[in-house]
């Protein structure tokens, strides 16, 4: 709890360094948009720290279905970013396109938090209810957050703010991750809350082991013997009421767990609606703050109306917008590899933190809730983005004053060798550990056998810091590079080659069952090596782009 404490505190801490000593430098619009993405960041992220869990407790799936649905669900996001990015070029009304995408997404966490009855007894009209739903957040999303980024953009397209692109898009990328630190816990707490309400106490192994008894009783593969001891020790110790479950007993024991279980994720996906519709009232009270291209800027008194042009009616010369295009298209191809590697924390390494972290040793008891489950370290990246912004900003800012601060393309390239090093340092940690089958044929490992958290914490802070070289300042790059007139549509394609890196999310899923972890982190190295490759061969092209020199 002191650790939480102290992780909150240094949370704000470095929110507020950061808030005071950039606020003189920055257009005022930067942090009402920041504050509207944190609420519905908050909400997202409720759900992405639960999902692959949740569908894999509520339908039975294996890794690699519950992983086909994840990956399609995360590329549809970013896909539909693309036409949202469209939507909003050929209307100029981004403002209008977010709010849309807001009241969507509310609609989408509303289908999929309805607690249905689990085990469900119509499995293929239960998935597509829940795929449906989350279909409708994708879309929301899509309208939502490309859209907000170019907005954030076009406040730096006044020459005042120029030169504080960078750091306005990391202090944007920061409040992203204040509301992305508590969701993890909001989410665990109400789905062990509602456990609590029925008598039970949560338990990682627990939903695979009851799915596998239910298809053994199906008539599908049978539970081994350790599987099936597993289960029945569990489920005499994860009732407080002290009752006793025998093998005759048992099957009602894995309906009723899994029932209690799956609605505590219902009821946390519940959350996210809450969080929707307070960034909601955020970005409605503070839409004046944020540039308006459905207006030309108004003439100066005396002059005539057609005096200058707004930043819309600028078109380049044919050649130089090819030439960003090719740019920003080169980009998009690199990182795909990033967010390939990078996203598994939702999927992948979110299994490992199950099936091989030692869990006990960081159980919050609050009295009406426990905060405890893999989810949590869902926390611990967002964290860091938080409290290493401050730092990163700081060194950038000490090279600047010496005109040696590394270029944005070329702290891409840094990033992806970072992104690197954090598989090579789990894939040092994992050697010598059972394959996820032997887990799996075992019904679980013991606390001895599990790993200490601060395994992940430790991967999390490499990991993090490698996003921090990437993500904010990607965001950056497109912004500054895009052609004016089709700033929406390039933050999309950005979203759209974070989409074609996410629909390879479940291929994670095939290796973590396939082949020993060892190898399947090998795989996220080899990505990340060729990425940082990819991207220091082409840092001369991109910055002669960047500073507006045609090659």
């Amino acid at each position: 709890m002191t650790l939480i404490i102290v992780m909150v505190i240094l949370l704000f801490a470095a929110a507020a360094y950061v808030y005071v000593s950039n606020r003189d430098g920055q257009p005022k619009g930067l942090i009402p948009a920041a504050l509207a993405n944190m609420g519905e960041r908050f909400g997202f992220y409720i759900m992405m720290a639960i999902l692959t869990l949740f569908i894999s407790s509520k339908f039975g799936l294996n890794k690699t279905q519950t992983g086909l649905i994840y990956s399609i669900f995360y590329a549809s996001i970013y896909v539909l970013a693309l036409v949202g990015g469209i939507i909003a070029d050929k209307t100029k009304n981004y403002k209008g396109t977010i709010l849309a995408g807001l009241v969507l997404m509310a609609i989408g966490y509303l289908i999929i938090a309805y607690p249905t009855e689990t085990p469900v007894s119509n499995l293929a009209l239960i998935l597509t209810f829940t795929c449906f739903g989350l279909l409708v957040i994708a879309f929301g999303n899509g309208l939502f957050k490309g859209n907000l980024q170019a907005i954030v953009g076009q406040l730096y397209d006044n020459p005042k703010y120029a030169d504080r692109r960078d750091v306005g898009f990391q202090i944007f990328y920061m409040f992203i991750n204040i509301g992305g630190f508590f969701a993890p816990f909001i989410a665990i707490g109400i789905r062990n809350w509602w456990l609590q309400t029925k008598g039970f106490v949560y338990n990682a192994d627990l939903p695979e082991l009851c799915h596998q008894y239910l298809r053994a009783a199906d008539g599908g593969e049978a539970m081994t013997e350790q599987a099936s001891a597993r289960l029945l020790e569990l489920a005499n110790t994860v009732q407080t009421s002290g009752a006793q479950v025998s093998a005759d007993t048992l099957g009602d024991f894995v309906n009723n767990y899994l029932n209690v279980f799956s609605t505590g994720f219902h009821y946390a996906f519940a959350a996210a609606i809450v969080a929707m519709l307070i960034s909601l009232v955020i970005f409605v009270a503070n839409k004046k703050r944020l540039p308006d291209h459905n207006k030309k800027a108004a003439p100066a008194a005396g002059a005539k109306a057609e005096a200058a042009p707004s930043v819309e009616e600028v078109r380049m010369d044919a050649k130089e917008v090819r030439q960003r295009i090719y740019a920003l298209g080169a980009v998009f191809a690199v990182v795909i590899f990033f967010w390939f590697s990078f996203h598994q924390n939702g999927y992948s390494l979110t299994y490992f933190a199950r099936d091989y972290i030692n869990l006990d040793v960081i159980n919050i008891d609050l009295g009406f809730t426990q905060i405890i489950g893999a989810e949590i370290f869902q926390s611990v990246n967002p964290f860091f983005v938080v409290f290493l912004t401050p730092i990163i900003i700081t060194i950038f800012g000490a090279l600047r004053k010496k005109g040696k601060e590394p270029s944005t393309p070329m702290k891409i390239g840094i990033g992806m060798g970072i992104a690197a090093l954090a598989y090579i340092f789990l894939t040092i940690c994992s050697a010598g550990l059972p394959t996820s089958q032997e887990v799996a044929a075992a019904g679980g490992l013991d606390a001895s056998q599990r790993l200490s958290p601060w395994i992940m914490v430790g991967m999390y802070f490499i990991l993090t810091t490698a996003e921090l070289f990437i993500s904010p300042l990607g965001l950056s790059f497109v912004s500054k590079v895009a052609p004016p007139h089709l700033q929406g549509l390039m933050q999309g394609c950005w979203l759209a080659a974070t989409a074609v890196g996410n629909q390879l999310l479940f291929i994670g899923g095939i290796l973590y069952d396939s082949i020993p972890l060892w190898a399947t982190w090998c795989v996220f190295v080899a990505a990340c090596l060729i990425s940082m490759g990819a991207m220091l061969g082409m840092v001369r092209w991109l910055e002669r782009i960047t500073e507006g020199k045609n090659a």
